[in-house]
């Protein structure tokens, strides 16, 4: 009797691995599902300045279960603080992206160990976030019954007064277009917004994030999903912390992967085209044809007349934020301004000429 009751309690142990804190085929220690229900992906390069507080905040999280760094080839000292964590709790995994980017780096870590569990949140290591982070994401899933769960997101500068000025643009109109999740607010059922929660199923069944996406691969994932039948909430009141770039030669770069991943979204999926993102769109023509005018082509002559509106336009409403925030450093705004504006239009043509480029070899090659 005492050997059938050991056999009974065995297989009792082999059915439910995660109630008695079992090793998966993985190796990795589970924790009990009941306190650890969310896997937490962190996709990471360079971000060692960020890194320390914000394994410690998600640590210490009540609902955060594996947090796995996907690490896109770090060279300063990421890695190693990663490490360093792990070794004093058995939750935090250092991740190897070979494939550098960040929707790689997310699709990897939810293969990989996504199927230990139901929901994901994505943490961008270039942020700040509240306490509790991972638990009011949970809640707000719960009370919604949302497959998608997106934040706002705020700008703060934490070094430099260029870096201020850019605060200052993306936290206004001037920056932003006027987008939904770029202002604090009340809670609502979006579009898009910054991505956070999503269920491991729903993020799977529509193939993860595009990897081809070096930028917009949050807003091309949420095409998907809505259009199959997925609901996000934008959790606005849960606001985020983003640290913007800090040289006008990192700010276009970061602008122009943004034009770039928007337009191969709308040559994808058709979606509507809003007028925040048509208006840049007539930047880099308008510069072209400025820059034509004193040859007297026909025409070019009428388009230097608005892109020399743009600039003055924005330079006045940076001097307006300057004054409103009573901040020498907020007048870089305007400039700021330019460079976004400038680098989204620019990013955008070019995928757009590119994709023209690929279509007539197509044709080419197929003669």
């Amino acid at each position: 009797m005492t050997i059938a009751l050991l056999h009974r309690t065995i297989k009792l142990l082999d059915r439910h691995p995660f109630r008695f804190g079992a090793v998966n085929r993985r190796g990795q220690h589970l924790q009990m599902k009941e306190k650890a229900p969310v896997l937490v992906v962190i996709p990471c390069l360079n971000e060692e300045a960020h890194l320390p507080g914000l394994l410690k905040s998600l640590a210490d999280d009540p609902c955060s279960g594996l947090i796995v760094v996907a690490d896109g080839g770090s060279t300063d000292g990421s890695k190693q603080i990663v490490r360093d964590a792990a070794q004093g709790d058995t939750r935090i995994v250092l991740l190897d992206n070979p494939k550098r980017i960040q929707s790689a780096g997310i699709n990897l870590a939810v293969e990989r160990y996504g199927g230990d569990y139901r929901q994901f949140v994505r943490v961008d290591a270039h942020c700040r976030y509240p306490a509790g982070y991972v638990t009011s994401l949970v809640e707000a899933a719960s009370r919604t019954g949302a497959g998608s769960v997106v934040v706002s997101m705020v700008t703060e500068a934490d070094r430099g007064c260029f870096q201020k000025g850019v605060a200052a643009a993306q936290n206004s109109v001037l920056g932003t277009g006027g987008s939904a999740h770029r202002h604090v607010g009340t809670g609502r059922w979006v579009e898009h917004g910054h991505h956070a929660l999503m269920t491991v199923s729903e993020f799977q069944a529509v193939g993860g994030y595009c990897e081809g996406f070096r930028a917009n691969e949050d807003a091309e994932l949420d095409i998907r999903l809505t259009r199959r039948g997925t609901r996000i909430w934008l959790e606005a009141p849960l606001a985020i912390t983003y640290f913007p770039r800090r040289s006008a030669r990192r700010l276009w770069t970061q602008y122009l992967r943004y034009g770039e991943g928007r337009a191969m979204t709308i040559k994808r999926h058709r979606p509507p085209v809003r007028l925040r993102q048509v208006l840049p769109l007539t930047i880099v023509p308008a510069v072209v044809a400025a820059i034509l005018a004193p040859f007297h082509l026909p025409g070019s002559a009428a388009f230097a007349v608005p892109l020399a509106c743009w600039v003055v336009a924005a330079l006045l409403v940076g001097a307006a934020i300057a004054a409103r925030q009573r901040s020498w450093c907020a007048l870089w705004s305007g400039v700021a301004a330019l460079i976004m504006h400038a680098a989204w239009s620019a990013g955008f043509w070019m995928e757009l000429l590119r994709s023209l480029r690929r279509v007539g070899n197509a044709r080419q090659s197929t003669a």
